[in-house]
């Protein structure tokens, strides 16, 4: 015995893919384009990217999932992807989110206006991997210098020898 007393499954109420794809289905319709099962998440939900500040602010306020643990981007070469992973503290479980976006115009709305945190996460999607947020309140380099025109985590990006890259050094 290790001790503990037996308490109560927190994963006895929790959410099942089917349930997500009610709950959202019925109020963004065609704009929630798949919700499927996902190992240890509520699910995995694949929505339009001009619905994102709207499917991912209803799923803060309407289905509880009121923290974002993180925001990142996929590099797919004919496409990407940027994906949200909420927590639910009320039934103690995390959902994916995430949409895809043309290799050509990568671009969604920020969700910074709904999660604060989500700043710091978009910045380092769009410099990482060149996924623009519109409406970003500062959208920054945060790793690579100021002037750093490359994407690293882009499939396409090719180490530079050092004379070829010319980047604005910071002074402070």
């Amino acid at each position: 015995m290790n001790g503990r007393r037996p308490g109560p499954d927190p994963r006895r109420n929790a959410t099942q893919p089917d349930e997500l794809k009610t709950a959202l289905g019925s109020k963004f319709g065609d704009r929630i384009l798949s919700v499927e099962p996902f190992p240890g998440m509520a699910g995995r939900v694949r929505f339009e990217r001009k619905a994102a500040v709207e499917v991912l602010q209803s799923a803060r306020d309407d289905l509880g999932f009121s923290h974002l643990s993180m925001v990142g981007g996929i590099d797919w070469v004919d496409h990407r992807e940027v994906f949200y992973v909420l927590w639910s503290d009320a039934i103690r479980q995390y959902v994916l989110f995430s949409t895809d976006l043309p290799a050509d115009d990568p671009r969604v709305e920020s969700v910074s206006g709904v999660w604060p945190s989500a700043n710091w996460h978009e910045r380092e999607a769009w410099e990482l991997v060149g996924i623009n947020f519109d409406h970003h309140p500062d959208l920054r380099h945060l790793l690579t210098p100021d002037g750093y025109v490359f994407h690293p985590l882009l499939r396409s990006f090719k180490l530079h020898e050092p004379e070829e890259l010319e980047v604005k050094s910071r002074h402070v």
